[in-house]
Order: structure tokens, then C-alpha cells, then sequence
């Protein structure tokens, strides 16, 4: 995993990433688990961050949750481990016992995952996914121990012997010390406590003064002298035995270690395994831990530079104002590509210095895979590199001042940093004479904006503040600042620059009024420059605004004329469709008339009749073929229409595209084209159709409702005549639209309206309507005065 660069070197210490790592190692069960996490860096991967976070929020979730993860301290036996691999090595008892915990703990993990779990929290079942429990292994050892870890009585037939013989020697030992301490207690010979224990063999407390009173071994005497402690001849022997099994009990237990070492010996690398996992589990609880501690959340991760911080803080700040029942401000920022640097001025001690550091200290927590105290919708891109010039740099090894210190970290960011870097300088260009210290600040500032680096720079100086806002790309930033009370906010405003308030702060602090006053006329000038770049700051970014929202006003009007067009062109098309069905049906009409005159015809050869019967024949032959003219008219309308919906680069149909009958709206998808007849597939059936009389579709869908024989009825039973009499002129005016409308579709050629006379409002709201459907109307006009006259409009359709 590539690892994160810095520049100098302390970056860590002096971004406070040091103090974060403390709290986490605060929280870690066990040593190695510490020591993982100590050395604990920023990376550049991200898979390998993208997976750390997830993992962190998964357990932070069990932990919100109170989900009980089972995971509880264990040991670290990696040396134990390192000695199975000496062949005849024998584990002691303790060793066994710590590797059975582990083995416990996984048990227990692998159980919890073993439901719905596995589901819930898949990164953390991840780390585990490719373990099993060895059922083999865990059967070895508790063969030899119980589940606390104490040696089995029964672990072998020889130690269960052994342990037999030692209860029965420690019931005879104890039978007949009692009655020797019964005996002696009756003559006087004991102390007040009469029992006790040397050399792990059993004793009786004698007075000094006694003592050649009672035969056994003398094992020891008190500090003063005044006791003795002897081991009784009547118990002696029985002490020898126990002694003795007690000896043949180590053999045989040491014996049992050694074919229990020996069994286990194969399983060695299993059980790093198992280690392993659980010191990750250790390592992402700690992360959890912490997180919960800070409200921190799993931001947004993208692969490339990019910094859109929301409702941010500083964790250390806000663990301590935490602590003290104080309030902590947010802030939000974002830097991308486009606006990647940004120079942030106000007040001393208003939060500026803070505000960068927590930019910086939150971009190497999340690429250190730890949740940051941020809003969850914060956006955090991958840095290769970063440079920090933070604090007081002297150097007294180096004999380097301050300021020559910054001078030597400018040039290795010049030389170093590229489109990956984020660079933080706090108070750039201080240090020595403001004029020189401000060039040179802004000719740094200048190469730093044409490598591309992201940046947050915090100053003093007006003419950084001047150079951002002559320059695209870098954004001033204030942190806010009371003018009433004459104290920090700590709010950070990004848009136009801050200024210092020193006059207004050396007045509160209680200098002369001529001293401040003074100074006034001194910096006049600049402070006057101050004062016009806020205030343009504030114009251009209004301006800004404004335009942002006309852009953001011209699309969705842009999008409302193309969904108006497209509207009207479908209208349109219906229309003329509807208008091709009524013509057919009237086809149809006369030719079933036709059929009945020539049926009559032949009834009634040689009646006088015959040649008026002809005379019909001839005059309905004559109306079907001007018909016939009309839907031959009317279908080349919808083509037309149609074929300029589709576009000019509408291709040939083939097999596969999905179709539309131009006469109708059944569809279909084509099985194969052959010649000018393509065969659709609609439903179970295959038709076989011109290529002529199909629309391409995008894709399959539910067929349209045909127009029926009873539309077409209501169509030609659509009154042609309306009366707005009466009506206000927003009603008449709805009412006529959606009469015009309906006239469109039926198809008809000519609308009476009857206004009346009046005032004439209706009858110009009338006309002003009619405008607007231009291109469907032919003519406009007055009946002659006995018909109406101008309180009526006739209108011609097309």
C-alpha cells in the first residue's frame, strides 16, 4: 500500500495527527493492537481506504446499536508460535491457556456472523470470510483443559491416578494432623494458631519452650524466636507421599504437554491466522470507538484531489469543548479542480489558523481510513502529498530564523508539489518586512496557483487577498467577526476576504485614542484598499449568484419550449391520425353503399328504375374515389409528420428493431425483412406489413388504446357551435381553448362562436386566442348582420 508524503517531515505533529493516534491507542485491547495502530499512516490506495472506512462504520454502527460484537482482550502469542516451530518444544500450561482464549473469541465471531449478521456488517464478516474454526484444534486442547483453562483431572489415566492418590493422602494427612493438634492443644504444647505451612508441608506452631516436647522436623522458627514450626513424625510419611506424587503429577503433565505441543505444532499457522483477525477487529474497534466519541462520519471518497468539507469540525477542539459543555462552530468548504486555493484572512485568534490545520487534519484521518467529525454527505478526494508551514520554524541547529525557515520550505513545495499536493501555510509572508514579505508571498502564491496544488493560506497581507481576486481559481475567505462586541465567531464565511479589526481591537484593549489615531493616518491607504476589495468581493460575488440563477432559469425554460414542442408534435400528429381513421371509416361507409346500390341494380333490371339505380351508382363510385383522394391525402400528412419526428438520420429497418403501425398504435418487434415486407411479431401473431407503413420505436410497449368505431362517433358528434355569453374572460378563455382543442382533434372545418356584442372584451379575447393556434386555422370572420354579425366568429379550419 503507497504510503502518503509529507513535507517537512512533521507534518503528523504539527497538524496534531499524533494526538489523534493517543486517543485511538487509548482504546485498544491489547499491546499489539496498540503497536498496530501507533504506526498507523495515511494512504494513497483507495480500495484500501474505501474498505478502512467502511470497516470503521460498520463497527460504529454495532457499537450505536449496541450489537454486541464479541470481541474481548486476548493475548498476543506470537511467541509462543515462533517456538512451536522448534521441533520437541513443549508449551507450558499458560501458554495453552492464552491460545485457547483466542480460540474462544473466534469461536464466538464466527458464531455471531453465522445469521443475518454477515449481511448487516459485510466488510467485517470480510475479514473473517476465508477462516473456519478448526473444531480438530479446539477438541485437542480441551481434551487436555476445561474452558477456564485448569488442567483436565481427567487429561490422561495416569495424572487421573496420580490426583486420585493425592486426595487420598491429603484425607489421611488430614485426619491425622487433626488428631495430633487435638492431643497436644489438650497439653499446652501449641500456639494460639496451632497449623501452618513451610516448605509446602503441613506444620504444627510450637512455643519455643516446647519444642523437645513434640518429635518431628523443625522447618523453620518466627523473628523473635518465640515459635517453631515442626512437621510432626506422624505425619511425616505421609508428607513424603504427597511430595512424591506431587513429582510424578509435574512428569505426567509435562508429558501431556509435550504430545499436546506436538499436536498443535500443524495447526501453528492457523492460529496466527485467527490472531491476526482479531487484532484487526482490535484496531477497527479502537476507530470506532473514537469516532462515536467525536460524531464522526463516513464521508463521501472519490479517487481524484478534492475537498468538500460539510458541518466539519476539529476533533481535538471538539473533544475538548465537549468535555467543557461549550459549543464547537462548523465550518464548510469545498476545493476542486476549479477553485482550488483558498486565502483565508480575518482577526488574530479568530479561528483561522484552526480552520486550516482541521482541513488538513481531516484529509489525513480519512485516508487513514478513520471517521471524521463531518457531515455525511462531505466529499473528500486522495492526495499523494502533503506541505505544511505551520507554527514558528526556527532553527537553531540549522542556524535558520523563522522566516528563513519559511523561505526553505518554499522552495522544496515549489520543487515538490504538483495537481496531488495539499499545501497549508499558515500567515504566509510574516516574518519580516511586510512590503518585500508580501512580494515574494505573492509570487510563491502565484507559482503555487500555475502547478495546479490545492491549498488553504491563511494571512494578513492585502495584496494575497488583491491577487486572489484578480485570479480565477483562488477564493478569498474570512473568519467572521463581531463588529459589536469585538469578538470572534469562529464562522468561516468563503467569498470575499476578512479584515484584521486591529484598530478596532487596539481600541478595545484600551490604547489612547491618539495613539490609535495616529496609526490611522499612517495606513490609511491601505486600510482604504481593505475596505474596496470586501466590498468588491461582495458585489462579484452576488453578481455571481444572480447569474448562477438566470443559468439555472434559461435551462429549465429551454426544457419547458422542448417539452412544449415535443407536445405540440404529438398533438399534431394524433390529429392527422384520427383525421386518417375518420376518412377510412367513411371509405368503408360508401363502399358498403356501393355494394347495396349494385344489389339493387340487379333486382331491378328491366324495371323503369334501372337508370336512376345507375345514376346513385355512378354518383357513390364518384364520392368513394374523392374519398379514397382524401385518405390517400390524410396518410401522406401522418408519414410526413412522422418521418420529420424521427429525424433525417432515421435508418432502414431491420430485424430486431422494435416497430409501430404508422395506421394505429399496435406494435411489435421485427422477426425478418424481406424485400419491402418485413414480418412483426405482435403478441402470438406474426404480420406481415410494408416497411412503408412502420415507425421505429425505441423499445417494446404496452399497446396503445386503438381509436374504436365509438371515437370516431363522438368525434362526429362534436358540436361546432359555443356560446361564451356571459362568462368572465378567464373563464371564456379556458372554455375556448379547450374547445379549439377538441375541434383539432375531431377534425372538423368549421367553428361557430357567439360572443355577443357588448364591449367587445369577448370578441377580442377571441381573436387574441385564435392567434395562437395560427397554423390550423384558414380563415376568421363576421357572419352577415342578419347571422350575428360581429357578435358572432365564424372560423375556417384547415
Amino acid at each position: 500500500m503507497s504510503i502518503m508524503l509529507f513535507e517537512p517531515k512533521d507534518v503528523a505533529q504539527q497538524l496534531e495527527f499524533d494526538r489523534v493516534i493517543a486517543l485511538l491507542v487509548r482504546e485498544a485491547l491489547t499491546p499489539v493492537a496498540a503497536e498496530v495502530l501507533s504506526s498507523l499512516t495515511p494512504a494513497t490506495d483507495f480500495g484500501e481506504i474505501d474498505l478502512r472506512l467502511r470497516e470503521a462504520r460498520e463497527f460504529k454502527l454495532a457499537l450505536e446499536k449496541n450489537d454486541r460484537f464479541p470481541l474481548t482482550a486476548y493475548a498476543d502469542v506470537r511467541p509462543e508460535l515462533k517456538m512451536l516451530s522448534i521441533p520437541d518444544y513443549t508449551l507450558e500450561t499458560v501458554s495453552f491457556q492464552r491460545i485457547l482464549g483466542i480460540l474462544h473469541t473466534m469461536r464466538d465471531i464466527l458464531r455471531f456472523f453465522s445469521g443475518v449478521k454477515k449481511e448487516i456488517y459485510p466488510q467485517l464478516y470480510h475479514v473473517v470470510r476465508a477462516l473456519e474454526y478448526d473444531e480438530v484444534l479446539h477438541t485437542a486442547i480441551l481434551k487436555v483443559f476445561d474452558e477456564k483453562g485448569d488442567i483436565r483431572p481427567d487429561a490422561s489415566p495416569d495424572l487421573q491416578r496420580i490426583r486420585r492418590e493425592m486426595q487420598h493422602r491429603l484425607r489421611d494427612l488430614d485426619a491425622r494432623f487433626r488428631q495430633l493438634v487435638q492431643e497436644y492443644r489438650q497439653k499446652g504444647w501449641l500456639s494460639d494458631n496451632p497449623e501452618s505451612f513451610r516448605n509446602n508441608r503441613r506444620v504444627l506452631s510450637v512455643p519455643a519452650e516446647h519444642k523437645r516436647k513434640i518429635r518431628g522436623i523443625i522447618h523453620d522458627e518466627s523473628d523473635t524466636g518465640k515459635t517453631v514450626f515442626i512437621e510432626p513424625e506422624g505425619v511425616i510419611e505421609i508428607n513424603n507421599d504427597l511430595f512424591n506424587l506431587e513429582q510424578e503429577e509435574r512428569r505426567e503433565i509435562f508429558r501431556i504437554l509435550k504430545v499436546l505441543s506436538a499436536t498443535i505444532r500443524p495447526y501453528a499457522g492457523r492460529i496466527r491466522q485467527y490472531l491476526m483477525a482479531l487484532v484487526q477487529y482490535d484496531v477497527i474497534h479502537a476507530k470506532a470507538r473514537v469516532a462515536l466519541a467525536m460524531r464522526a462520519q463516513m464521508p463521501i471518497l472519490k479517487e481524484t484531489p478534492l475537498i468538500g468539507i460539510r458541518k466539519g469540525y476539529h476533533p481535538l477542539l471538539y473533544l475538548k469543548n465537549k468535555a467543557l459543555n461549550r459549543k464547537t462552530v462548523p465550518f464548510e468548504l469545498k476545493l476542486d479542480s476549479r477553485d482550488h486555493i483558498l486565502i483565508l484572512s480575518g482577526p488574530n485568534a479568530g479561528g483561522k489558523s484552526v480552520t486550516m490545520k482541521t482541513v488538513g487534519l481531516l484529509q489525513m484521518m480519512v485516508q487513514s481510513g478513520l471517521l471524521v467529525p463531518c457531515h455525511e454527505a462531505s466529499t473528500f478526494g486522495i492526495f499523494q502529498q502533503i506541505f505544511a508551514d505551520i507554527g514558528d520554524q526556527q532553527s537553531l541547529e540549522d542556524d535558520l530564523s523563522t522566516y528563513s525557515s519559511r523561505l526553505r520550505n518554499a522552495r522544496v513545495f515549489l520543487e515538490k508539489a504538483n495537481p496531488q499536493t495539499l499545501v497549508l501555510i499558515d500567515e504566509m509572508g510574516s516574518g519580516t518586512d511586510p512590503r518585500p514579505g508580501g512580494a515574494i508571498a505573492e509570487s510563491i502564491l502565484q507559482n503555487l496557483h500555475r502547478k495546479g496544488v490545492y491549498a488553504v493560506i491563511t494571512t494578513h497581507y492585502s495584496n494575497l487577498k488583491v491577487f486572489a481576486f484578480r485570479n480565477p481559481g483562488i477564493l478569498n475567505a474570512n473568519m467572521h467577526f463581531d463588529k459589536d462586541t469585538l469578538s470572534p465567531t469562529y464562522t468561516l464565511h468563503v467569498g470575499r476576504p476578512g479584515s484584521s479589526y486591529a484598530f478596532e481591537i487596539a481600541s478595545k484593549s484600551g490604547l489612547p485614542k491618539p495613539v490609535i489615531d495616529y496609526a490611522r493616518k499612517r495606513t490609511g491607504s491601505e486600510t482604504a484598499v481593505d475596505d474596496i476589495l470586501i466590498e468588491l468581493q461582495r458585489e462579484k460575488q452576488e453578481l455571481e449568484e444572480r447569474l448562477s440563477d438566470a443559468r439555472t432559469k434559461q435551462e429549465s425554460l429551454d426544457k419547458l419550449l422542448r417539452t412544449y414542442e415535443a407536445m405540440h408534435q404529438d398533438l399534431e400528429l394524433k390529429r392527422k391520425r384520427l383525421k386518417l381513421d375518420q376518412r377510412e371509416l367513411e371509405l368503408q361507409r360508401k363502399a358498403r353503399a356501393g355494394q347495396e346500390v349494385e344489389k339493387l341494380i340487379r333486382e331491378l333490371k328491366g324495371a323503369n328504375s334501372i337508370e336512376k339505380a345507375r345514376e346513385a351508382a355512378l354518383r357513390i363510385r364518384a364520392e368513394q374515389s374523392e374519398q379514397a383522394k382524401a385518405v390517400d391525402e390524410a396518410y401522406s400528412a401522418v408519414i410526413q409528420l412522422e418521418a420529420g419526428k424521427a429525424g433525417p438520420a432515421a435508418r432502414p429497418l431491420q430485424a430486431g428493431d422494435y416497430v409501430r403501425m404508422r395506421n394505429g398504435d399496435a406494435s411489435g418487434k421485427i422477426n425478418r425483412v424481406e424485400g419491402q415486407k418485413a414480418f412483426v411479431a405482435m403478441g402470438q401473431l406474426e404480420v406481415k406489413v410494408a416497411l412503408r407503413d412502420l415507425v421505429l420505436i425505441p423499445g417494446p410497449v404496452l399497446p396503445a388504446r386503438s381509436v374504436s368505431k365509438t371515437d370516431l362517433q363522438r368525434a362526429a358528434a362534436f358540436d361546432q357551435k359555443i356560446d361564451l355569453r356571459g362568462m368572465s374572460r378567464e373563464e371564456a378563455m379556458q372554455t375556448l381553448e379547450k374547445f379549439v382543442d377538441q375541434a383539432l382533434l375531431s377534425s372538423v372545418s368549421n367553428l361557430h362562436i357567439l360572443h355577443g356584442k357588448g364591449d367587445g372584451v369577448l370578441r377580442r379575447m377571441v381573436r387574441e386566442k385564435l392567434r395562437e393556434y395560427g397554423g390550423h386555422i384558414a380563415q376568421v370572420y363576421h357572419p352577415e348582420q342578419a347571422s350575428g354579425g360581429n357578435g358572432v366568429t365564424m372560423v375556417d379550419l384547415f
